[in-house]
């Protein structure tokens, strides 16, 4: 089994839209971790546009990348720029890391429409990355 840890700035939505989508695209292939540099708890929209996809991940938590420094992941996914440059050392020399930034759906100054709107763009970046690499690695 596999260990893949998703990580982001505040492991509020990016991070936690991919745990969801790789949880159900690589169930009993691999163990799915997310976190953060920073928490910041889930966004009650990214669970929102993820139930209106099937998949319920309200009973995630938000945690920091430090609580994962024990474990030996296979995989380290950044999924923007900031966790990416930031990324805490994690001592394993066979961890491949990837990244592929995502823009952050919060930090927009829209109409609650518009917002949910940019969040399912996002929603859909992500499922759509997280399908291939689940193709592309089991």
């Amino acid at each position: 089994m596999k260990n893949i840890l998703v990580l982001c700035t505040g492991n509020s939505c990016r991070s936690q839209i991919a745990h969801g989508y790789l949880n159900s695209y690589c169930k009993g292939k691999a163990n799915i971790y997310s976190a953060g540099i920073e928490v910041h708890g889930l966004n009650p929209i990214a669970i929102e546009v993820m139930i209106d996809d099937g998949i319920d991940i309200s009973t995630n938590s938000s945690n920091n990348a430090q609580e994962y420094l024990s474990i030996n992941f296979d995989f380290i996914i950044t999924v923007c720029n900031h966790a990416h440059e930031k990324c805490p050392f994690i001592p394993n020399m066979n961890t491949l890391r990837i990244h592929k930034n995502f823009i952050d759906p919060s930090k927009f100054d829209l109409s609650e429409e518009e917002s949910r709107n940019k969040f399912i763009l996002v929603r859909d970046q992500i499922k759509e990355f997280c399908l291939n690499f689940a193709n592309d690695n089991f």
